[in-house]
């Protein structure tokens, strides 16, 4: 297996595309290897940053009528998208969602979802052997037990996949706080999405605005 180093190995907004995977009711219901209140944050935080970046995002769900439609938190920051509905398990086996992909021309493709086990495994091991260079955002993911989440985060690494949490694809896509172009919308994810880091920024910024000496 090749090592995936050096810096043409991180992640770039303008060569980034994002596939979120049946982030549905019937699947959150039986997540038992994270909080499911955080796996909705996550992923929410996940959609808003790929959004701050210009980076496209495809969103789809398996039989929505019968296992929900995708979490309003994810659909609210991209209005009016389409949802692309599949039959298949595997969402790498439709074909609308992978020319929805291929569409992009971007190269490096970024997957969260429900269950991690099935509906992210399955894509990203057959992603991997089409060429694809793909990573998963663990905490945007999750499984119906903690087993199966990290059985099937040690089957993608074997497999070739990169893993990364979503704060740490947030920080790789900015790489420099010199780069201004996204901070702010940035900066605006991490106040709402980073627990105490963001309440702290928010009391930084009134601090900076309370006049010296005042109580």
């Amino acid at each position: 297996m090749a090592f995936r180093n050096g810096i043409n190995s991180l992640l770039h907004p303008e060569d980034s595309v994002l596939l979120l995977i049946d982030h549905q009711p019937y699947q959150l219901a039986n997540v038992n290897s994270h909080d499911p209140q955080a796996v909705v944050n996550n992923t929410t935080a996940l959609a808003k940053t790929a959004r701050a970046f210009g980076v496209p995002t495809i969103l789809t769900s398996v039989l929505a009528a019968r296992g929900g439609h995708l979490f309003p938190h994810i659909t609210d920051v991209f209005p009016g998208q389409e949802i692309i509905d599949r039959t298949f398990i595997n969402t790498w086996e439709d074909r609308k969602v992978v020319d929805a992909v291929k569409a992009t021309g971007r190269t490096q493709l970024i997957i969260a979802g429900l269950w991690t086990e099935i509906c992210v495994a399955m894509p990203v091991i057959h992603a991997l052997g089409e060429g694809w260079d793909v990573t998963v955002i663990t905490d945007a993911s999750g499984a119906v037990s903690v087993e199966a989440h990290q059985v099937a985060i040690q089957r993608m690494i074997a497999a070739g996949a990169n893993v990364m949490t979503w704060l740490a694809l947030a920080a790789e896509w900015q790489r420099d706080w010199a780069r201004t172009e996204h901070a702010a919308e940035l900066a605006d994810v991490l106040k709402y999405h980073v627990g105490g880091s963001g309440i702290v920024y928010l009391w930084e910024q009134q601090l900076l605005a309370t006049p010296a000496g005042s109580v």
